[in-house]
């Protein structure tokens, strides 16, 4: 189900830069005041985890493209690009409704994700968590 909601060519741009260019640690994005369009809320280039956690809001939907880098025993560094679906128990019902008809818009048109995280709570994109699911197959 699509929601008849746009990705806004920023969006690409950045997204582009991150993956190509590792200019950004992460991009959230969000939707426009009208729920037309979806635009980036901010970038980073901080490699603290916990920073990008603080950026996902207590109580609003977002999506996230995070450059998550790990160890993988005996196989040394490596990097993944992870999509974070970001719809807590506490967002309005509205709000939780357009993000998720809206996702696959924003979704198909980042080429190269590898991992996918769906969180309702802060639990579920604890970096233990996104570590668990990053390192299979890596």
């Amino acid at each position: 189900m699509s929601s008849g909601v746009s990705v806004t060519e920023e969006c690409l741009t950045k997204y582009q830069e991150l993956k190509l260019g590792k200019k950004y640690k992460y991009i959230i994005f969000g939707l426009n005041s009208t729920n037309t369009e979806i635009i980036v809320l901010k970038t980073s280039n901080s490699k603290d985890y916990d920073e990008f956690i603080a950026d996902l809001p207590e109580n609003d939907c977002r999506w996230a493209v995070y450059d998550y880098e790990f160890e993988k025993e005996g196989a040394g560094k490596r990097s993944k690009l992870c999509f974070y679906s970001w719809s807590p128990d506490t967002a309005k019902i509205k709000s939780k409704m357009v993000f998720a008809s809206s996702k696959d818009a924003l979704r198909r048109s980042l080429v190269g994700i590898a991992v996918e995280i769906q969180g309702t709570d802060y639990a579920e994109v604890a970096q233990e968590s996104v570590f668990e699911k990053a390192s299979k197959g890596a």
